[in-house]
């Protein structure tokens, strides 16, 4: 393949085909890479949640973050929050495992204000009723089961690390945090 032509997807856009490994870097063309998660794929909250858990708990949290992604453009206005709050958390940890402390701190705790302001707008609207209609596994609990209060302490403590003097990489999977019941 001509490695200075874009890759385009069949309605023409531009489109990486390169492969990549665990953490979402290209590789070079014809190199083994990871299988990339599909685009677009509509999920139930909970099945969102559990193969997000299954790739955070793998080292793949870019890959989670496709995960989140797809539920933040698919999901209800309400949750929005919630799943970019989750996809920047991912982001996050996949930039600090880089060695990208600045950038990966910096979401980390972007995805945590993000959290945090969902579970303030679900407290004080209507939408919290919507969220809790739903029927689902965890009972309708306006985060799905997911524990923010720990995820966000989560993400305040790895992004506080990951900048504090003679910080080494970090083992995405090492540091994978519990999406329910909280981190590690």
């Amino acid at each position: 393949m001509d490695e200075t032509r874009r890759d385009r997807d069949t309605e023409g856009r531009a489109h990486n085909a390169r492969p990549r490994d665990g953490l979402g870097r290209p590789l070079p063309y014809g190199s083994p890479g990871v299988e990339r998660q599909p685009e677009g794929v509509v999920r139930s909250p909970q099945e969102t949640v559990r193969e997000a858990q299954r790739l955070l708990d793998a080292g793949m949290p870019f890959h989670a973050h496709e995960v989140f992604e797809d539920a933040w453009k698919s999901g209800p206005v309400a949750e929005q929050e919630l799943w970019r709050g989750l996809a920047q958390l991912a982001v996050g940890l996949t930039h600090a495992a880089r060695g990208n402390v600045t950038g990966g701190a910096r979401l980390l705790r972007r995805g945590a204000a993000a959290l945090t302001e969902f579970m303030e707008f679900m407290e004080g609207s209507d939408a919290l009723e919507s969220v809790e209609s739903t029927d689902s596994a965890d009972g309708g609990a306006p985060a799905h089961g997911i524990d923010v209060g720990a995820l966000t302490g989560w993400a305040r403590e790895l992004a506080g690390r990951v900048e504090g003097p003679g910080a080494e990489l970090v083992d995405a999977a090492a540091e994978a945090p519990r999406l329910w019941g909280g981190s590690r």
